[in-house]
């Protein structure tokens, strides 16, 4: 172990042993926007061996309110590149797997079953369907994050006894997208922390420290600060 990592194995929760189950550990953070920023960010902090980010977007000025893996330099550029290239400047121990193009029915199956987890950092509902039925095949434990303004949400959804799954949250019939651009606004510092609670599940499940929440909906309210945890 390294200095780099000293203040993670000196928690008696971790130890040395717990911080090379997260040097071994291959997580797939789906969506590098407003939450798959900070979940990049402190995973790669923490020092898992292996990272996948997926992403077919470019980065633009509206993204840097939240986004705060880029800068106004990479405008126009790739995020799951530019990404790439930020998190290798934070921790060049971490191996980055790039995927700069969307996940579909006919490549879903082959990303995932390469790593340990999935990181739902995504902003569309069919993404999150795709991932949540290729997670339960495959049997990945599935750590989905979603924001709106003020309010964010974590859970952890698992292929286990009983099973855990987002359509159990949000049937495909019971969805209603966005239509304005008022819909889809968010405090910068929203994705920051629900992104941040997110990549703590993914520690969690890597290291079995805790009590992750699989079949658990954490929420929060920023303008109040109250937040619960629900049983589904």
């Amino acid at each position: 172990m390294t200095e780099r990592y000293l203040r993670q194995t000196v928690l008696p929760e971790l130890g040395e042993s717990g911080q090379q189950k997260i040097m071994n550990a291959k997580v797939l953070v789906v969506g590098v926007g407003g939450l798959g920023s900070p979940a990049s960010i402190y995973l790669t902090a923490a020092g898992v061996g292996t990272l996948g980010l997926v992403d077919d977007d470019v980065v633009s000025i509206s993204n840097l309110q939240r986004q705060i893996l880029y800068t106004e330099e990479e405008v126009g550029l790739s995020k799951a590149e530019c990404a790439t290239r930020r998190l290798h400047a934070l921790n060049s121990d971490v191996k980055i797997e790039t995927y700069p193009f969307r996940l579909t029915q006919d490549n879903v199956a082959d990303i995932v079953a390469h790593y340990d987890l999935v990181l739902d950092g995504c902003d569309n509902f069919a993404t999150r369907y795709l991932l949540n039925d290729a997670c339960l095949e495959a049997h990945k434990p599935y750590v989905f994050g979603a924001i709106k303004g003020f309010e964010g949400q974590v859970s952890v959804f698992s292929a286990g006894a009983p099973p855990r799954s987002y359509r159990m949250l949000y049937p495909e019939d019971s969805v209603v997208q966005p239509t304005d651009i008022r819909d889809k606004g968010v405090l910068g510092t929203t994705p920051a922390i629900v992104g941040s609670v997110a990549a703590t599940e993914a520690i969690k499940l890597i290291t079995g420290i805790g009590i992750p929440l699989i079949g658990k909906l954490w929420t929060i309210d920023l303008r109040t600060m109250e937040s619960a945890i629900y049983d589904f």
